[in-house]
């Protein structure tokens, strides 16, 4: 009943009369039951189609033995794939289908009734009926072994498409495409872009499907290589296209494609859906430019959850916490139900502003307020928050408390706090248990050397020396990147392989000597390696993010402002030079690292050494 209300709403007057009249018709018209079937068919309702054919078959027992009509059946039975025996019981299942499809000969002779079979077979899950199905076929065009691809890209049996798509003589665009989303679905992107390489013509889709691989793979600079190609092959992108990229723009901090793309929309009248709203929303937040970012929220008409906790997200990690949490009550006033990703929006938010309080009460109304259990990733925020404002014993305590096995961020998260307060003994529980959990990572014995040498225990800055090279740990490389002309510059220390190097190193000496005179004095405790002072005070003078702002300084005009995109967090020393260089060149300078951003404005930082 509830099927036949939703056909009066959605079919259009036409179907209905056609439906009325061939119920009443002693002997149904054959092209009037097609017409008819097609028509709800176009109009998404395919259980009407197989409910009319149902209701005619008594009267009219030839209908299937009509080539029209028994190929609409079987893409009826398709659509309603896996629901249609328990739904009809009336005969009109696939295999039943099949069975008048071969007996009356149109199996074998016409190739529309042996494309639908096949795809009704797919779609009821019956991938190797489907597959016999089509191995039977006296002759194959290309829509119907696309098809076949179709149905093993669809149950992830990519090799097994790869090999029908091989024994191809002619291929559409649409069969190159289903291989492309084939190999991205399943993370294959050599795979994908080989196919990609091999086809003399592209749709947007061919260059959509492409660009979400690299994307879903994080391979943000592939993404953006390839909406420059697709700009000058002239291609329209569509929504999914710009959202590939504005995601790869946000990963790489590429500020000025992002609004490249952003003028695009806008230029050509592009409607901004919730999806592309949001994605322009994380953009701006994740390239520094959170004026924009909140720009584009408050001109939305609709928004969900995602874009409010995107927002609410970027916001905190740009340090203002305050505002995070008053559009968190905005969120909640209006009704819409947060989910777990706003929860961690909204403990960053307390993270960073030092409200332990309000996070706790947060934390607990999550599940008890919210319905929302939280996950691993919370726990991780409250370890942080409590342990960030000194209450180490309680951070503890909250780790032993959890439901679920600790994992290395919650380690880290308490290691990191440890390094704030000087405690060496939790220091070293902690360091035990990443040492099991995430034993190669380079960073945990970085930070516990740090507090060591903080705590003038040089015999433990000596065992740590010892353990990187005893263990073969390799440091990963700090890697600081800049946006300069629409292109990503990109820097690791004591980087000399810039086209512009010479002149990046000549204004990098002419700056740390321009610090030192305001004061800077090189951390050279930080440094690990065992070697002498002065290579130390290099070592520091040359780290990627100093060596990006240098760039900056060089090719950027005087107190405009510096974006930098970091790979790990901040050191110290350079958080301290970076704030000097602020005041000192009278420059604003926006860094995101790896766990905030820092906004740098006359010799402060808007973490207040906080992070």
């Amino acid at each position: 009943m509830l099927a036949r209300r939703g056909a009066a709403a959605a079919a259009r007057p036409e179907h209905l009369a056609a439906h009325a009249h061939l119920v009443k018709s002693a002997s149904p018209d054959a092209f009037l039951v097609t017409t008819a079937m097609r028509g709800y068919l176009r109009a998404c309702l395919p259980l009407q189609a197989l409910l009319l054919l149902r209701s005619l078959l008594p009267r009219a027992p030839r209908l299937l033995g009509n080539s029209f009509s028994l190929s609409l059946a079987l893409q009826a039975t398709a659509a309603v794939s896996g629901s249609e025996p328990a739904t009809l019981g009336c005969g009109l299942g696939s295999a039943s289908l099949h069975a008048c499809a071969f007996k009356s000969g149109f199996a074998a002779a016409d190739l529309f009734v042996r494309t639908a079979l096949v795809e009704a077979y797919a779609k009821a899950g019956r991938a190797d009926l489907a597959r016999a199905a089509f191995d039977e076929a006296p002759r194959r065009d290309v829509f119907l072994t696309n098809v076949m691809l179709a149905a093993y890209v669809a149950r992830g049996e990519v090799a097994e498409a790869r090999k029908v798509f091989d024994g191809m003589r002619d291929r559409d665009l649409v069969s190159w495409n289903t291989m492309i989303h084939g190999y991205a679905v399943k993370g294959e992107v050599s795979m994908a872009r080989e196919i990609f390489d091999g086809m003399e013509n592209r749709d947007a889709f061919s260059w959509s499907s492409m660009m979400s691989a690299y994307a879903k793979a994080q391979r943000s600079k592939e993404v953006l290589e390839l909406w420059q190609e697709m700009r000058t092959a002239h291609v329209s992108p569509d929504g999914i296209t710009m959202v590939s990229v504005l995601s790869a723009c946000g990963h790489m901090g590429a500020l000025a494609v992002g609004a490249e793309v952003h003028q695009f929309v806008e230029s050509n009248g592009i409607e901004v859906d919730v999806k592309l709203g949001t994605a322009l929303i994380d953009m701006y937040a994740k390239c520094g430019d959170i004026e924009n970012s909140l720009r584009v929220f408050h001109s939305m008409p609709a928004k969900d959850v995602v874009t409010w906790s995107s927002m609410i997200i970027g916001l905190a990690n740009h340090g203002l916490g305050h505002d995070a949490l008053s559009l968190f009550s905005r969120m909640i006033s209006q009704g819409l139900q947060p989910n777990d990703i706003t929860f961690i929006g909204v403990l960053i938010a307390c993270t960073h502003l030092g409200l332990v309080s309000d996070g706790k009460k947060y934390f607990s109304s999550m599940s008890v307020v919210h319905g929302v259990a939280p996950k691993v990733e919370h726990y991780g925020c409250m370890v942080d928050l409590l342990g960030r404002s000194g209450h180490i014993e309680e951070a503890r305590q909250l780790i032993s408390d959890m439901p679920f096995e600790p994992d290395a961020v919650i380690w880290r998260a308490l290691l990191g706090a440890c390094r704030i307060y000087k405690n060496v003994e939790v220091a070293e529980e902690a360091m035990a248990k990443l040492r099991l959990l995430d034993p190669h990572a380079d960073g945990h014995y970085v930070l516990l050397s740090n507090i060591y040498a903080q705590a003038n225990s040089w015999e433990g800055v000596a065992e740590m020396r010892m353990m990187l090279r005893r263990e073969n740990i390799q440091r990963i490389p700090g890697r600081s990147s800049i946006e300069w002309q629409n292109t990503i510059h990109e820097f690791v220390s004591g980087d000399r392989s810039h086209p512009r190097s010479k002149e990046i190193y000549e204004i990098l000496e002419e700056m740390m000597d321009r610090l030192r005179q305001a004061g800077y004095r090189p951390m050279t405790g930080l440094v690990l390696q065992d070697i002498d002072e002065q290579s130390k005070e290099r070592a520091l003078a040359e780290h990627s993010e100093k060596l990006a702002i240098a760039f900056g300084l060089l090719t950027t005009p005087a107190r405009s402002t510096l974006r930098i995109t970091k790979n790990l967090r901040t050191c110290e020393d350079c958080h301290s030079a970076i704030k000097l260089i602020s005041l000192v060149y009278n420059r604003k300078l926006i860094i995101r690292d790896r766990n905030r951003f820092h906004h740098f404005s006359e010799g402060q930082c808007s973490c207040k050494d906080y992070w």
